[in-house]
């Protein structure tokens, strides 16, 4: 990201946010800006598998029942990393990503991880890496 980028907002929209560098671009869309998250499932702080951290703005939204995705240990893919691949690409055609954003996609994000917290186990959490792996790979 560029210096400041938070200052222009805090949703990536569109193939070419003007926000990201170039190299930060090739490291977004190859998914090598993931990387660093390895780190902190090593130290304890995140799973492989588990709800996507999300941005203090939009969780400051989540209703009492969405809060329940914060009792779970962060992690690096879910199902809905998985449903929203292309977030990016889907805000870029909207004609207010934030307001597609906070509408429509983070319901269906938490929906997707309620299911997880739902049915814990490990045999979900490899068909998630599975189809993570599938999904970066068909890209």
């Amino acid at each position: 990201m560029k210096v400041n980028a938070e200052a222009s907002g805090q949703l990536t929209v569109g193939m070419r946010d003007p926000r990201i560098t170039s190299i930060g671009y090739f490291l977004r869309k190859t998914k090598l800006d993931e990387f660093p998250q390895f780190i902190n499932v090593l130290v304890g702080q995140m799973s492989i598998v588990g709800p996507r951290p999300e941005v203090k703005k939009y969780v400051e939204m989540y209703s009492e029942d969405q809060k329940r995705v914060l009792e779970v240990k962060p992690g690096i893919t879910d199902y809905a990393s998985i449903e929203y691949f292309r977030e990016n690409e889907i805000l870029g055609r909207a004609d207010d990503p934030e307001r597609a954003y906070i509408e429509k996609i983070m319901p269906a994000k938490i929906a997707l991880n309620m299911k997880y917290i739902e049915n814990p186990g490990v045999t979900q959490d490899i068909r998630i890496m599975w189809k993570t792996f599938l999904k970066i790979i068909k890209r």
